[in-house]
């Protein structure tokens, strides 16, 4: 046993305790080790249901925000899945591990270098690149499905063409304060959603999201 073995088992009856029921994320998130994928001085916490900062006012999302999401997704094995804001690369290991070919976007290139060497490391075939994840990335599209993990003012326009049909995009979209989680599904040209309330992201920067001086 690990040190913090012991910690992500009780990280993983709590999950269950408040409602995740998929099996493969629950199995994925108690394998996963999320003390990799914070700073030194917070390891003592990684496995505390909440968020943690890791550098450059961004933060590694809350381990039930990465479940409820990455249930919301529903991925399956060998989905292309396009994940905005990289961060800590957590969330981009959970869709890996699931076995989802992951492509994944960061705006700040200290963190997209850190999460690229954290994914060598892990041996994983992750493609990540720096960029502004409100466009999405168009080369790789279409995608089963798109999560993005920071706050938007509204839904870019541009990500949910980048589904495919049958495709799902999972969004958090608000103001500055708080977020609502919203769900998008394409059938044909068409788009349906729905809200689950009550999240809170740090923003989506880019051309489609939040400016810097918002």
């Amino acid at each position: 046993m690990s040190l913090f073995d012991d910690d992500r088992s009780k990280m993983v009856e709590l999950l269950i305790k408040k409602g995740i029921k998929n099996p493969n994320i629950l199995k994925v998130m108690s394998e996963v080790e999320r003390h990799l994928f914070v700073p030194s001085y917070s390891r003592s916490r990684a496995y505390e249901d909440c968020a943690l900062p890791i550098g450059f006012e961004q933060t590694i999302s809350q381990p039930y925000t990465v479940a409820v999401m990455t249930e919301l997704l529903i991925p399956l094995k060998d989905d292309k899945i396009l994940e905005i804001g990289t961060g800590s690369g957590y969330q981009s290991v959970i869709l890996s591990k699931l076995g989802c070919r992951v492509f994944t976007i960061e705006r700040n290139s200290d963190l997209a270098r850190s999460s690229e060497e954290m994914f060598k490391k892990l041996n994983l075939r992750i493609a990540s690149r720096v960029g502004d994840g409100t466009l999405g990335w168009k080369e790789y599209a279409p995608f089963n499905g798109i999560i993005v993990t920071a706050g938007a003012p509204v839904v870019p326009e541009k990500l949910q063409n980048q589904l495919i049909d049958g495709g799902r995009l999972v969004i958090p979209v608000g103001d500055k304060k708080t977020q609502t989680l919203i769900v998008i599904d394409r059938e044909g040209d068409k788009f349906t959603q729905k809200n689950i309330d009550g999240f809170k992201f740090v923003p989506l920067i880019g051309k489609e999201g939040w400016k810097e001086s918002e």
